[in-house]
């Protein structure tokens, strides 16, 4: 009965959250800074509707700093570290968090290394002792080792196939070929197969540290209560991680034209160039322009002109993608092999038509009407208004960050829509890498290889 408690207290925790932000956004909810009395901070939004607490955190740092010749260790650690800890091996702990209605689970990125965790009140104890063995005391045994081992290999195996998996990572290592950018994530099974449990450990002792870690909590639990937990959870471990050592970098090979040959019925096509970051003082703008492009879905000119008018493609989209190193504008589709050519020019078209004319008034007062209007939708549960939390931390965009969200898209005049358009859309320095039988695309060089 337990598992069925946990399925619905979290959705009536996270509906009676949502009915607060949709009633006043930015007032309705206290974010709240806490410091541990051993000095670890988190920021909270207190609320006992529910007795659910809900926990996310993140490390500076994650598969970017994974060792030469080795990449894909954040991914398998991210895998095994809930794989058994301290007296418990892997069956027995995952027994517990089952029986007690915990959740426990790790995720790699190419900045940040996290962890998500969820818990009844009445269960919080034992689920933070799990959670603190999880982080500080993990068993990586030979057993569960080398089952995650294969699970990866297994499907890194099957992305070897897939159109959308080859598509993108070729374009990645196009863009960052000397950089860790350009390395998979989830590594290579040749790679994969190369690392070692020490290699785990020495990555959780070095990059798992204190002044890396940012944490966000949302449930029911006290300031107080949460300062303890802080320290009881997270002291163990280094106060300092080894410094990062990841370049600043921007995409190579822009404007070049890759193939990859695969004999399917639909070619995949992924395509950018430089973008902008979080920190930079156009951001929201860019945010808001390219909503209108290729963001937002049905009403973006992207899928008005492939899709709605000319039935090309199902997916057509643009969206940015700020690193921590590195910025881009990514954008795809998917299409019958004879239409990429068409498909593809009209992207450029609405790409270039973007950058000489920007938005209209009319694209522009709709985009900042939903953009506002939808923002306290994405507070759909505890887990991801936590992650929210985490992700204010990360970009320093302070606590009063939702009060004042909204009024930052709000701001984007025409004038300035108009000029970072024509500043951040360049069709010229399009890089596409196309993955089926495209009809009418001709590469203007080899495909790299895709291992890493």
């Amino acid at each position: 009965m337990r598992s069925k408690t946990l399925t619905a207290a979290p959705f009536l925790a996270a509906f009676a959250l949502a009915v607060l932000f949709l009633a006043a956004p930015a007032r309705a909810v206290e974010v709240e800074q806490v410091v541990s009395p051993g000095g670890i901070e988190a920021w909270l939004v207190e609320d006992h509707t529910n007795p659910i607490i809900s926990m996310e955190f993140s490390f500076k740092g994650g598969a970017s700093l994974d060792p030469e010749g080795k990449t894909g260790t954040a991914n398998m650690l991210a895998a095994t570290l809930d794989e058994g800890a301290g007296p418990f091996d892997s069956k027995a702990f995952r027994a517990k968090l089952e029986n007690l209605s915990i959740k426990i689970s790790y995720d790699a990125g190419l900045d940040r290394f996290s962890g998500s965790f969820q818990t009844l009140t009445q269960n919080a104890e034992e689920a933070y002792e799990l959670l603190r063995l999880s982080l500080s005391d993990p068993r990586f045994d030979e057993e569960p080792l080398e089952r995650i081992r294969s699970q990866i290999q297994v499907g890194l195996a099957r992305e070897e196939t897939d159109p959308d998996a080859i598509a993108g990572r070729t374009l990645w290592k196009l863009w960052f070929p000397d950089h860790p950018y350009g390395r998979p994530s989830d590594g290579t099974t040749e790679s994969v197969a190369a690392i070692t449990r020490d290699d785990l450990e020495a990555y959780r002792q070095t990059e798992l540290s204190l002044d890396r870690l940012k944490i966000g909590v949302v449930g029911d639990i006290t300031p107080e209560a949460l300062g303890q937990m802080l320290d009881r959870v997270f002291a163990s471990l280094p106060a300092e991680g080894e410094p990062i050592e990841v370049a600043e970098v921007a995409p190579q090979n822009l404007g070049e034209t890759l193939v990859i040959e695969q004999d399917v019925p639909q070619s995949v096509v992924s395509l950018g160039h430089a973008g902008v970051k979080r920190d930079d003082p156009d951001y929201y703008t860019a945010y808001v322009v390219n909503y209108i492009l290729g963001g937002g879905g049905f009403a973006s000119r992207l899928f008005e002109e492939v899709r709605e008018k000319r039935g090309l493609a199902y997916s057509v989209y643009s969206y940015l993608y700020p690193f921590d190193h590195a910025a881009l504008v990514l954008g795809g589709t998917a299409t019958a092999n004879e239409r990429v050519s068409e498909s593809l020019g009209l992207i450029r078209e609405e790409w270039a038509r973007m950058a000489s004319e920007g938005p209209t008034a009319e694209e522009l007062q709709n985009a900042k009407t939903y953009l506002t209007g939808s923002f306290p939708l994405r507070f759909s549960n505890s887990p991801r208004i936590a992650g929210m939390l985490v992700g204010m931390q990360q970009e320093g965009l302070g606590i009063d960050y939702l009060e004042k969200r909204n009024s930052y898209i709000e701001a984007v005049t025409l004038e300035e829509a108009k000029r970072v358009a024509a500043e951040l859309y360049k069709p010229e320095e399009m890089t596409v890498v196309v993955v089926g039988k495209p009809e009418g695309i001709e590469a203007t060089r080899p495909a790299p290889q895709t291992g890493g």
